[in-house]
């Protein structure tokens, strides 16, 4: 482990200057970026609002939560069962009326996001509900649509390539117009809260929970694309979250299941970690999520982040000097649980600096810790006063004390657009990278190359609407003039699907295997390394991490694409044809699987074919 970290250290060496330069250049300019301050009279009439405001009605502004189905009031038996099971109340508008949420969080597994009428309709629902109550106050409704791999709006919205294939693409001018898009769609219908972009750098290729979602492995390219993305989606009048602060690049434990430790130095986090939350408070950020991670060298006590004062309040608030909304990472994963209680979490991270308190697993105990810290004056009411102003001021940046409410009218004009989603398609074209082409086999000839078998691993969409993957790139290679069938052979093919697959390669011109997190055991390089002893070319292409070449052995041609979703793999499929040129260049670097410090790709390698 410790060589595995001087490895990655001394890789990141080049960037530090760069990455020092940006956090410098963020810090300077942080005071000049930021949103402009609310009127003293917009204040004065928050603060007014908050006086009035009951202890419930002031506890249940700080909590974001999840509240099952596709109507505020009318939802399907099945999701009114499961929000009496898990919250008591049969709907959104009884659990705002019951516990004052100031915000509601949307999963498509928790049916809130089935069609975009639909989605406006819910939110309109929800706002309703929040208008109705004795103290009437809109709520901040949110989503994770990271776009890649994390998206919880599907089709018909257009979805964007993730942060990686952006980062592949080391176009900003991308980046920002992608945000924008998402953004515009988002908030047609009336989603005010996007917890993106994410701002950690992946230094590590074993993370197990960023990977991808990151932008990649270099502080100052990373600092650039978060700071465009916080500009385009705050262009489109909704809230940006950057997150995992102080950073979750560098681990290789899921915060969902358990309580990952980085082990970086107080100067690594500055050099690594920090640059692009500076330039996200410089880009004038709305609000940064908290990371369930121990930092011993940012506080000693192994609290996790969020629930550590010398981390939220000491690093980010005094010393990054940012006053806009803190919000917790969702309260029901295992990384923040583990050493405190359910109804102790919510109070420890108020007491850190938080102000908004996402998602726990059982809301009663939530509310009722805070309350009862309060009543006990361990949390005073001029500090709940502090975090509710914060994200009254959002709500009020957001104007949704003006116009809560959304139309049909502009979901038609703005959702799925012909325009935007020509906008991702020529996003996604810049992102492609052509990883090893050694006998120039790429990009292929329907004439000596155009009977194509495409297989891989058949995974469920980040959206669940689109793919499967083999039959999205089989389909998309047809478009283009070939002649491809599609085989789907999964994420760990048995014997037997790998020798139907090596039967379906006979007599075929070239066969494409997507592959996915390949490790060292992973059937999938039998399934590569038969398939090329077949005699057929084979182009490998990885549809998550980059990092798969390294432990497949000599192929006809291999490619990243960062995502399986179908944007990204369209593009991929016109990079093979021939009708777009690879454009993307590594983000991270690939090291050997059998030296990990030795590199085997650099940051910036890929190949063209010109």
């Amino acid at each position: 482990m410790h060589d595995r970290n001087l490895s990655r250290r001394t890789l990141l060496t080049a960037t530090a200057v760069a990455a020092g330069a940006i956090a410098t250049a963020a810090s300077s300019s942080a005071a000049v970026a930021a949103p402009a301050a609310a009127s003293r009279d917009t204040r004065h009439r928050l603060e007014r609002i908050v006086s009035r405001m009951s202890l419930g009605e002031k506890v249940g502004q700080l909590f974001v939560m999840r509240v099952y189905g596709h109507s505020a009031t009318d939802p399907d038996q099945a999701d009114v069962d499961l929000n009496l099971e898990e919250m008591g109340v049969r709907n959104a508008a009884e659990l705002i009326a019951e516990y004052h949420v100031g915000g509601i969080i949307y999963f498509a597994w928790a049916h809130n996001t089935r069609a975009p009428h639909q989605i406006a309709d819910l939110s309109n629902g929800i706002q309703r509900a929040g208008l109705a109550q004795s103290t009437p106050l809109p709520l901040l409704i949110s989503t994770d649509q990271e776009h890649g791999i994390v998206a919880r709006v599907g089709k018909p919205a257009t979805l964007m390539p993730g942060a990686m294939a952006l980062g592949a693409s080391g176009s900003a001018s991308s980046a920002r117009k992608a945000a924008q898009i998402a953004g515009a769609e988002l908030a047609a219908m009336g989603i005010v809260q996007n917890y993106a972009p994410v701002a950690d750098v992946n230094v590590n290729p074993a993370n197990p929970v960023i990977g991808v979602r990151s932008f990649g492995a270099e502080p100052a390219a990373v600092a650039r694309m978060v700071a465009a993305q916080v500009k385009g989606y705050q262009s489109a009048g909704i809230a940006a979250t950057s997150k995992h602060f102080p950073g979750h690049g560098d681990t290789t434990v899921d915060s969902h299941t358990g309580i990952p430790v980085i082990s970086h130095t107080r100067q690594e986090w500055e050099e690594i970690d920090a640059p692009p939350f500076r330039a996200a408070i410089a880009a004038g950020i709305d609000s940064i999520m908290t990371a369930h991670i121990q930092f011993p060298a940012l506080d000693p006590s192994n609290d996790p982040a969020t629930l550590s004062h010398p981390i939220l309040t000491g690093i980010l608030r005094e010393e990054l000097g940012y006053d806009g909304v803190v919000v917790t990472d969702a309260l029901n994963m295992e990384g923040v649980r583990e050493k405190y209680g359910d109804h102790r979490v919510p109070v420890l991270a108020l007491l850190a600096g938080v102000d908004q308190l996402l998602n726990p697993p059982d809301l009663a105990v939530a509310w009722n810790g805070v309350m009862d810290a309060v009543r006990s004056g361990e949390i005073t009411e001029a500090r709940l006063d502090e975090s509710i102003l914060r994200i009254l001021l959002l709500k009020e940046k957001l104007g949704l004390f003006r116009e809560p409410f959304v139309s049909g009218r502009e979901v038609d004009r703005t959702v799925g657009t012909p325009a935007h989603l020509a906008a991702a398609d020529r996003i996604a074209e810049r992102t492609t990278t052509l990883l090893t082409n050694p006998d120039g086999l790429l990009p292929l000839s329907r004439r000596s190359h155009g009977d194509v078998l495409v297989v891989g691993p058949d995974l469920s969409s980040p959206s669940g609407t689109t793919g499967p993957p083999t039959t999205v790139l089989a389909n998309a290679l047809g478009e283009l003039g070939f002649r491809a069938t599609a085989l789907s052979t999964g994420t760990a093919p048995s014997s037997a699907k790998i020798a139907e697959a090596v039967a379906a390669a006979q007599g075929k011109d070239v066969v494409v295997v997507g592959t996915y997190n390949v490790s060292a055991t992973s059937s999938q390089r039998t399934l590569v390394a038969r398939l090329v002893a077949t005699g057929v070319p084979v182009v490998a292409l990885a549809i998550r991490n980059p990092y798969d070449i390294a432990r497949l052995g000599p192929v006809a041609a291999a490619l990243a694409a960062y995502a399986w979703t179908d944007v990204e793999l369209r593009a991929a499929a016109r990079v093979i044809a021939g009708s777009a040129e690879p454009e993307g260049r590594l983000p991270v670097p690939v090291q050997r699987a059998d030296d990990p410090s030795q590199v085997l790709f650099p940051v910036g390698h890929g190949l063209s074919y010109r």
